[in-house]
C-alpha cells in the first residue's frame, strides 16, 4: 500500500454508511482493465422487464449487513466494451436498485454487461439480450453463492455503470468482508504464531479503509467508488485469496481502528523498514507531518538487528550500467518538466542530504549538461531498473562506482528496507509477533501515541 495519508475526520462524525448508493451515480473513468472469464454452458434466462419478486432470505441478510455495516465500494475494472459476469450458484442481475429484474441464473454460465451510448444491457452467448437501459445494473448472489468477475470470486454485490469509455465494475460489500480479500495480500503471514501481526495488519487496514469509506453518507462518491483494488489503495483479491487464519484475525478485531487524540488515524504501511521508519515528507510531497508518524527504531534488543531482517528483501543491491544511468537522467529531466529530457552521461552521483530516518532526501546527478537534483519523493521512480521496477527504498548508500572516458560507466547502490517506510513495517510486525508482542503493542510502536478502539 503506497498512497500517502489523508486528514482524518473527527471521531464524533463517524456514522454507518447508508446502503442506497446507486440511485443516481455520476461516474469518472478509472484506469484498470479486467479479464473476462471463460464461457460456460447456458442456463440463465433474461427476465425482460419483469417486476422484482420478493427478496430471498439470503438477500435480506445481505441487505441487512449492508445497512448495519460500513460499506466499501471497490472498483475492479473499467474502460471495457463489456464486462463478463457469472457466479458459483444462484444469482440475478437487477436494474436501478432492484426495481426491475433482468436475468436470473443457477450456475456459472457467463453473461455480459455491455455499454453503448451511455446505456447498458445484459447479453448472453446464445443471442439473448435485455433492452438497452440507463442502469446501473446490480448483480446479486443468493445463499452461499459468490459472484465471479475477471476470473475472481467476490462477496457482496457487483454494480455495473456506463462510463464514457465502457463499463465500470464496482464491488459493493461490507468493510469486514472487504478486509478478508485485503489482509492476505498485504501481509505475508499465515501461521497461527503470527496472529498478532495479522491482527495488527487488520486494524491498520481497517483504519486506512474507514478514512476512505465515510459513514453517514446517503449517496455514492461522485466518482462512484471509494477504493481501487491495487497498490494505489490496498491490494484486494476477493474470495480466492482468503485464508482461515487471516479471517479469524479479522473477526477477532472486528470494528477496531487506530486513534490519536480521539481522531481516526490514516495508517500507512509497507513491507520492511530496514531498521528505522520514516516521516511522511520523506516519501510524499505536499503532505502534513503527523505526530503519530515519526521515525522509530526497529531493532531487536536480543539480536541487535532489525525485527524485519526476516524479510527476504530487507537488504538489497541495485546495479546500473552506463545506458541505465543515462536513462535515469532522461527520467529525472522528464519528472522535473524539462522541455528537452534527453539522456546524458553522468559524471558524478551524490547524496547531499538525508532525512530524519537516514533516508536520502535527494540525489544529485552531475552531467555534461549540468547538475540534476532528484527529490526524495521521486528517487524510487526515477531510478528504475532495466525491467522497470522502482527502487526498493530511499534508505541506501553508494557502494561502488565505475568510471571511464570521464564519466560513470556503472553505479552500485546498497540499501535496506522495501517500501516507503512510513508507518507500520509489516515484516517488523511479524518479527515482533514472533518475539511475543501483541497487536496493540505492535501498533503503538509503529504509530506512537495512538490507541486501539472502536470506530462507531
Amino acid at each position: 500500500m503506497t498512497t500517502p495519508p489523508r486528514r482524518p475526520p473527527v471521531a464524533g462524525a463517524l456514522r454507518y454508511l447508508a446502503p442506497a448508493l446507486f440511485g443516481g451515480v455520476i461516474i469518472a473513468a478509472a484506469t484498470m482493465l479486467a479479464c473476462a472469464p471463460s464461457s460456460a454452458s447456458g442456463g440463465m434466462q433474461p427476465v425482460l422487464g419483469a417486476a422484482r419478486p420478493g427478496q430471498s432470505v439470503e438477500q435480506r441478510e445481505l441487505n441487512g449487513r449492508l445497512e448495519r455495516d460500513r460499506v466499501a465500494l471497490v472498483v475492479l475494472g473499467a474502460r471495457q466494451a463489456d464486462a463478463a459476469v457469472s457466479a458459483s450458484g444462484r444469482w440475478r442481475i437487477d436494474e436501478q436498485g432492484g426495481r426491475v429484474s433482468l436475468v436470473k441464473g443457477q450456475g456459472d454460465e457467463p453473461w455480459r454487461v455491455e455499454q453503448k451510448n451511455g446505456l447498458l444491457r445484459v447479453a448472453g452467448d446464445g443471442g439473448d439480450a435485455t433492452p438497452w437501459r440507463e442502469g446501473p445494473f446490480v448483480a446479486r448472489p443468493s445463499g452461499d453463492t459468490f459472484l465471479r468477475f475477471g476470473n475472481r470470486r467476490y462477496r457482496g454485490e457487483l454494480v455495473f455503470t456506463a462510463t464514457d469509455s465502457g463499463v465500470m465494475v464496482v464491488n459493493r460489500l461490507p468493510v469486514e468482508d472487504y478486509l478478508r480479500g485485503v489482509v492476505p495480500l498485504e501481509l505475508p503471514a499465515r501461521s497461527p504464531g503470527d496472529r498478532a501481526a495479522i491482527e495488527a495488519q487488520a486494524i491498520a487496514a481497517r483504519s486506512y479503509t474507514y478514512i476512505r469509506v465515510p459513514s453517514g453518507v446517503v449517496e455514492a462518491p461522485v466518482r462512484g467508488f471509494n477504493l481501487v483494488a491495487t497498490v494505489q489503495n490496498q491490494v484486494y483479491g476477493g474470495v480466492d485469496v482468503e485464508h482461515p487464519v487471516v479471517n479469524a484475525a479479522i473477526d477477532g478485531t472486528a470494528g477496531l481502528v487506530i486513534r490519536y487524540n480521539g481522531l481516526l488515524v490514516d495508517a500507512p504501511y509497507y513491507s520492511s523498514c530496514g531498521g528505522k521508519t520514516a516521516v511522511p515528507s520523506e516519501a510524499w510531497r505536499g503532505v502534513k507531518e503527523e505526530p503519530y508518524l515519526q521515525p522509530v527504531d526497529d531493532i531487536d534488543p536480543r539480536t541487535g538487528r532489525p525485527y524485519c531482517d526476516i524479510s527476504p528483501r530487507n537488504h538489497w543491491q541495485a546495479d546500473f550500467d552506463e545506458a541505465q544511468l543515462q536513462e535515469i537522467v532522461r527520467r529525472a529531466l522528464q519528472t522535473s518538466g524539462a522541455r528537452d529530457p534527453r539522456p546524458a552521461a553522468v559524471t558524478a552521483f551524490s547524496i547531499p542530504a538525508r532525512g530524519r530516518s537516514g533516508r536520502a532526501s535527494s540525489v544529485v546527478l552531475r552531467t555534461e549538461r549540468g547538475d540534476i537534483a532528484v527529490s526524495a519523493r521521486d528517487i524510487r521512480a526515477v531510478m528504475r531498473d532495466a525491467r522497470g521496477a522502482i527502487l526498493h527504498s530511499t534508505y541506501f548508500s553508494v557502494d561502488r562506482e565505475s568510471r571511464g572516458r570521464g564519466h560513470l560507466t556503472g553505479l552500485t547502490l546498497r540499501g535496506a528496507g522495501n517500501g516507503h517506510g512510513v508507518g507500520m513495517c509489516q515484516w517488523g510486525a511479524i518479527g515482533r509477533a514472533r518475539a511475543g508482542a501483541n497487536a496493540r503493542e505492535i501498533l503503538s510502536h509503529y504509530y506512537p501515541g495512538t490507541v486501539v478502539g472502536f470506530a462507531d
